[in-house]
């Protein structure tokens, strides 16, 4: 683990930075976002990701943690980051149907499955004891970040239009 410390440092700075501007970018735009049906779960998802990347960096820092522990952290923190848009992803579908919204909501589900599916594999090697299973954290994490900036920006501009 002390090869990843500057890994999970940094990202859970910016994930940390990144979600408190994704709040800003929410209070500045509430009114609009809440005339919108489909925009409060939307905002919801975008803090999703960067708090998930938070919790598993903050998980990953702790010092002499048992791997099995570490890797259940991980496991339940994916989950959570994926249970969490689908169940919005879900609802979006069923309130407007699967016709012009796919092209919406099908972007948003293929980033948060490849944000959260990292992380909930990364637990279970982690838990198994597989080497290199922290190497599955990459992607999940940078697709995570980048997620959350697309979302941010439909909710901080796009919504202006």
């Amino acid at each position: 683990m002390e090869d990843w410390s500057g890994f999970f440092q940094a990202e859970l700075g910016a994930a940390a930075a990144l979600a408190g501007l994704v709040i800003v970018a929410i209070s500045i735009n509430v009114g609009r976002i809440l005339a919108d049906p489909s925009l409060p779960g939307r905002a919801v998802e975008t803090l999703v990701t960067p708090t998930g990347v938070v919790v598993a960096a903050s998980y990953a820092l702790v010092p002499h943690q048992p791997g099995w522990l570490f890797g259940g952290e991980l496991a339940f923190t994916g989950a959570a980051m994926w249970l969490i848009p689908t169940v919005i992803h879900i609802r979006a579908l069923a309130r407007y149907g699967k016709g012009a919204l796919w092209r919406y909501v099908l972007p948003r589900i293929a980033l948060t499955q490849l944000s959260s599916l990292p992380f909930i594999a990364a637990g279970i090697l982690v838990y198994l004891g597989t080497g290199g299973a922290l190497y599955w954290m990459v992607p999940g994490v940078v697709v995570s970040l980048i997620a959350t900036v697309v979302n941010a920006w439909v909710l901080l501009v796009e919504i202006l239009r």
